[in-house]
């Protein structure tokens, strides 16, 4: 059983390939780039180039293949785009695809995500569907430059709760998903124990660094503006700011006990990985 990572370089991705590795998987990394992905994944991990809109990297990807991790390019705003490639998909026999999606996308039809599920699905292959919630790893990439050289947090989340997520905990129920049974025809929503407000995770940020780190919360248009002003891509920039808005309205602090229950263990909370990660801010 060979499983095809799409999408390897990324955040989830890399994540699931080193848990795939650590398993003893048969696995096979998909990327745009093979120079980043041996840079960036375990050596000896085979390599194919994948991507989701040409057609000419498919057949070599897709060879031999029974199980595929799946994700939406973030420049693939209509899934539309990408039935070609399930079409290729089915045609190459593979059986089962876990499709790794957003938290509200069972709640709102109108995401690209709940799109890309609603394709998955209309094959007639197997699939899974993980909907985790906000990834804490985000403070390791998108805030860590402002918390680390300001002590710095800046949202327009207001007082709102955030339902969060360690990425490895969602790693290990994604190759839970794609090499074991029962996970068929189902949707995890999956979410820590805890919806910390963001004032609270700059207390967490403040107890473990050793020093003050602030909250700011500006209005959502001065947040847009502030982020193209500092080099964040315009449709990144926009997409943080309607998160952080949905968050500011109280639509982002629903937790479930799915995630716990597939790992047989309480998720990782945010003091655990912040303690985990201080370096990072340092």
């Amino acid at each position: 059983m060979t499983v095809l990572v799409a999408g390897a370089t990324g955040t989830v991705g890399s994540a699931v390939v080193r848990r795939l590795v650590a398993v003893g998987a048969d696995l096979r990394a998909g990327a745009r780039d093979l120079h980043r992905a041996a840079a960036l994944l375990p050596a000896g991990v085979p390599v194919t180039r994948l991507d989701l809109e040409d057609a000419a990297t498919w057949p070599a990807a897709l060879a031999g293949v029974s199980r595929l991790f799946l994700l939406r390019p973030p420049d693939v705003a209509r899934a539309s785009r990408l039935q070609p490639f399930l079409d290729a998909v089915v045609a190459a026999g593979v059986e089962h695809v876990v499709v790794l999606s957003v938290q509200a996308a069972g709640r709102n039809p109108l995401l690209p995500h709940r799109a890309l599920e609603r394709r998955v699905e209309a094959t007639g292959l197997a699939w899974t569907h993980l909907r985790p919630a906000y990834f804490l790893s985000n403070l390791l990439t998108v805030h860590r430059a402002e918390i680390r050289d300001r002590s710095e947090i800046t949202v327009p989340a207001g007082e709102g709760r955030t339902a969060v997520v360690d990425v490895g905990d969602l790693a290990e129920v994604a190759v839970q998903a794609l090499t074991g049974p029962g996970h068929e025809r189902r949707a995890y929503e999956l979410t820590g124990s805890e919806a910390p407000t963001w004032s609270e995770v700059a207390a967490t940020l403040s107890a473990v660094l050793g020093r003050p780190v602030v909250y700011r919360h500006p209005g959502a248009l001065a947040f847009l503006r502030r982020a193209r002003c500092t080099g964040t891509p315009g449709a990144l920039a926009a997409v943080m700011t309607v998160l952080y808005t949905v968050t500011r309205l109280g639509l982002a602090s629903r937790t479930t006990g799915d995630l716990g229950r597939l790992l047989g263990r309480s998720p990782t909370t945010l003091r655990r990985f912040v303690e985990e990660h201080a370096d990072a801010w340092r």
